[in-house]
């Protein structure tokens, strides 16, 4: 099944998440200290949060439970629950929080810290910050994913670089170069590869997490920034800022297969209902 759909009203959308059954939208305003909650059928915008300053990545639990939106010009994330669709508590994190990854219970959060050095943990149960995970080697952090056994975080930088972190130990298994600039980041499902986009290149690097090296560089055209498999690890979606295409790779081949033009400009992100 192949459908395509705009939705209007959201001012200078950035970020977005899917929850797991396709129902709900969180997107991220680039320009406005706000983030929406949609229905993403409908395109409904259901609420708007006033987060705060330059928000960025926005997630939703697995269990759908909360929803939660990064202002990095307040060092803060807000905590939505999705139930009563209210702002129920704001978490300063550390310096310049940049993106969010739950854990597949929902009962933990990653927060990467941009302007620090590392990725702030946040006990859901608590709604605080416990803990932060020092990520040396790398500059920036900026967006991140689970292993599939949630034993090791694989975190992107801003200028490079992918680490891949050992969680309970804090420490840094491997840092890996990819393309220039910053990019999204995604364990396909399965965990065959790690993929990750590079918004100052063309390409997306394809990372084999048993040897920790960079399989194949696929070239996708100027600017890719987000990345994400399929639900079934099929296919590798990245969204191409340079030329408004989604470029969609054959995850067994690893080529490009088709380019799809978006209907809007700078497509920066993208969410896969069961992939994200």
């Amino acid at each position: 099944m192949a459908t395509s759909n705009s939705l209007d009203g959201l001012p200078t959308a950035h970020y977005d998440a899917i929850s797991a059954d396709g129902k709900l939208l969180m997107v991220s305003s680039k320009d406005q200290p706000e983030a929406y909650l949609l229905d993403a059928q409908t395109g409904q915008k259901l609420a708007t949060y006033k987060i705060g300053k330059v928000p960025q990545g926005v997630a939703i639990s697995p269990d759908e439970r909360w929803g939660m939106a990064v202002a990095a010009g307040e060092d803060t994330v807000s905590v939505i629950d999705l139930k009563t669709r209210k702002l129920v508590k704001t978490i300063t994190v550390g310096k310049t929080p940049h993106n969010i990854r739950f854990t597949r219970d929902s009962k933990m959060a990653y927060v990467t810290l941009q302007g620090g050095t590392g990725v702030a943990v946040l006990d859901m149960s608590l709604l605080k910050k416990v803990d932060e995970i020092p990520v040396p080697g790398i500059k920036g952090p900026h967006n991140l994913d689970l292993s599939p056994d949630e034993k090791t975080l694989w975190v992107r930088d801003f200028v490079g670089k992918v680490a891949a972190v050992d969680i309970a130990s804090h420490k840094v298994k491997a840092v890996i170069p990819v393309g220039l600039g910053h990019g999204g980041i995604d364990v396909t499902p399965g965990g065959k590869y790690v993929v990750t986009g590079a918004i100052a290149d063309h390409l997306v690097d394809v990372i084999d997490p048993k040897t920790m090296q960079v399989v194949k560089r696929v070239d996708v055209g100027q600017g890719p920034h987000g990345v994400r498999a399929s639900a079934d690890g099929h296919w590798i979606y990245a969204s191409i800022t340079g030329t408004n295409q989604i470029a969609v790779i054959d995850a067994n081949t690893l080529d490009v297969v088709k380019q799809v033009p978006t209907k809007g400009d700078v497509p920066f992100w993208i969410s896969v209902v069961g992939n994200d």
